[in-house]
C-alpha cells in the first residue's frame, strides 16, 4: 500500500480536446473506477490544487490560461498530461493554431497517452503523480532540514 501524507488535490484543465478523454476523465470520478479511493479531491481552484491534468493540445488561445494556472497552483506540483494530444499534439500537431503537446509550455511530469485515453490509465497516471507530489514533498523536507541545520 502506497502511504500518502495528504489528500492531493487535482484541478483538471481541457486544453483544446475532442472531448474524449474529458469524458474518461469523468469516468475516473464515477463510482465505477473512483479514482477519489485513492483520495484525490477534484478541485476547480488552482490555488489548492497539486495535480494538474490536462487533456488536448496547447493552441495560441489557450498558452497563457495555462502558464497563469500553473504559476497559480503552489509548490510542490505535478503536471499530467492526458491523451495524445496533451503529449505531442496528437492528430492536430500540424495544425496552424496548435503549438503542440503541454510541455511546449510548461513543464509535464507524467504522460498519459491513449486517444482517448483509458480511465485505467488515466487512474494509473494519477497514481504516478501522487507517488512523485510525495517524493518532491519528502524532498523539500530533507532540503529544509538540512538548510536548518547549516544555520
Amino acid at each position: 500500500m502506497m502511504k500518502i501524507s495528504k489528500s492531493p488535490w487535482l484541478l483538471h484543465y481541457d486544453g483544446s480536446s475532442c472531448n474524449g478523454c474529458d469524458i474518461e476523465v469523468l469516468a475516473c470520478l464515477t463510482p465505477v473506477y473512483d479514482v477519489e479511493r485513492f483520495g484525490v479531491v477534484n478541485t476547480g481552484n488552482p490555488k489548492h490544487a497539486d495535480i494538474l491534468l490536462i487533456t488536448g493540445g496547447i493552441n495560441r488561445q489557450n498558452e497563457a490560461v495555462v502558464k497563469q494556472i500553473y504559476s497559480q497552483m503552489p509548490e510542490n506540483k505535478v503536471v499530467v498530461a492526458v491523451g495524445i494530444c496533451a503529449c505531442d499534439g496528437g492528430i492536430f500537431k500540424e495544425c496552424y493554431n496548435i503549438l503542440g503537446g503541454v510541455d511546449k509550455v510548461i513543464p509535464v511530469d507524467i504522460y498519459v497517452p491513449g486517444c482517448a485515453a483509458r480511465p485505467e490509465a488515466i487512474i494509473d497516471g494519477v497514481v504516478k503523480a501522487i507517488a512523485l507530489l510525495d517524493r518532491k514533498r519528502e524532498l523539500k523536507k530533507r532540503n529544509a532540514a538540512a538548510l536548518h541545520k547549516e544555520a
